[in-house]
């Protein structure tokens, strides 16, 4: 009997051992007497009941994020897919448009990141894109990114040729393509739009980064998956020498079919590359972790509702946008001004 006693209290605490073991923690975070490389995080969003608004959360990990402004818009006048970059005159700048049947794209500038002034309206010609007279008159997603090799932006969207139809109502996501143009003021821009890739495919949600020595365009692959397309509406990555290409075919998917809205950023210590991207419509986040931009890339746990097992975590609601890093200057004066949730 005392030996049975015993073997039930080893399985008792085996069974309790194993309920409060932890998962292993993504990599990339600092401990509490390390200095962070990167010490805190904005995502600038839209909300899934008020699509195309600008909303706040912040982060001090990178994994793990809370809203502000008891969850209520943070700049009145912005409307569009938020997309921010810190740009020459170390300012920043959000870019939008009010829809993607809008001609203008929209450009505000901050010093802060609380108060935002309109800064200028760039109006494409799209017709005047090279080897895409019949590019039809939709703009969706701007993306806004600052060269400091060239001291220029780089403006990319992506905009179809081809309507949609009742047997084939994809074949409008399926022609849509990535256009660009570059700018030293976001006041005047390059005569006239241009394609970022010379290879043929579908593209949407495109950005690009420099990362040790090359450029990357993170895209989302918009052609439908099948049997023959598996990597459709994946998120994959393209590489290039130079900032305008010519990019590589993209590689293979790093999320699971039906993920969008990719955002890019580095972990705490500067050594782990954090991409998120969004199950849509709303649905979740997931987050892939790699330490090179070339992979291999693996998806941390979350959206399970554990705490074992949840890596990272997002408000509720919360629909895509963009990320980048912050100061805990900037970090706290944000919090101070619109409150944290």
């Amino acid at each position: 009997m005392k030996l049975f006693r015993a073997f039930l209290k080893l399985c008792l605490l085996f069974c309790c051992s194993i309920a409060q073991a932890q998962q292993p923690n993504p990599p990339g975070q600092v401990s509490d007497t390390e200095k962070p490389v990167h010490e805190a995080y904005l995502f600038a969003h839209m909300m899934h009941k008020d699509y195309g608004r600008l909303y706040y959360s912040v982060s001090l990990d990178g994994l793990h994020w809370k809203l502000l402004n008891q969850g209520k818009r943070v700049f009145e006048d912005y409307k569009g897919h938020p997309d921010i970059c810190k740009g020459h005159d170390g300012r920043y700048y959000i870019v939008g448009n009010t829809s993607d049947g809008s001609p203008d794209i929209n450009f505000w500038v901050s010093e802060d990141l609380i108060q935002w002034t309109k800064h200028s309206t760039y109006t494409p010609d799209l017709k005047k894109t090279p080897g895409y007279a019949h590019a039809l008159q939709r703009i969706g997603a701007p993306k806004l990114y600052y060269d400091t090799d060239s001291s220029r932006y780089i403006l990319t969207w992506h905009t179809p040729h081809l309507n949609g139809t009742k047997e084939d109502p994809e074949r409008y996501w399926a022609s849509q393509r990535t256009l660009y143009v570059q700018s030293k003021d976001l006041k005047t821009f390059s005569a006239h739009p241009i394609k970022l890739f010379q290879w043929d495919m579908g593209t949407i949600d495109v950005f690009l980064r420099k990362i040790d020595g090359n450029y990357y365009a993170v895209i989302k692959d918009e052609v439908y998956p099948t049997l023959y397309w598996t990597t459709g509406k994946t998120i994959r990555i393209a590489k290039a020498p130079s900032l305008l290409g010519p990019y590589s075919e993209p590689g293979p998917s790093i999320s699971p079919n039906f993920r969008e809205a990719p955002m890019l950023i580095p972990s705490p210590d500067g050594k782990i590359h954090y991409l998120y991207y969004e199950q849509y419509p709303g649905v979740s986040y997931g987050l892939s972790i790699a330490d090179n931009m070339n992979g291999p890339w693996y998806q941390a746990s979350g959206y399970t509702f554990f705490s074992d097992w949840d890596k990272y975590s997002l408000p509720p609601q919360v629909r895509h946008g963009g990320m980048i890093t912050i100061s805990k200057k900037e970090y706290d004066k944000l919090v101070a001004h619109f409150g944290v949730n």
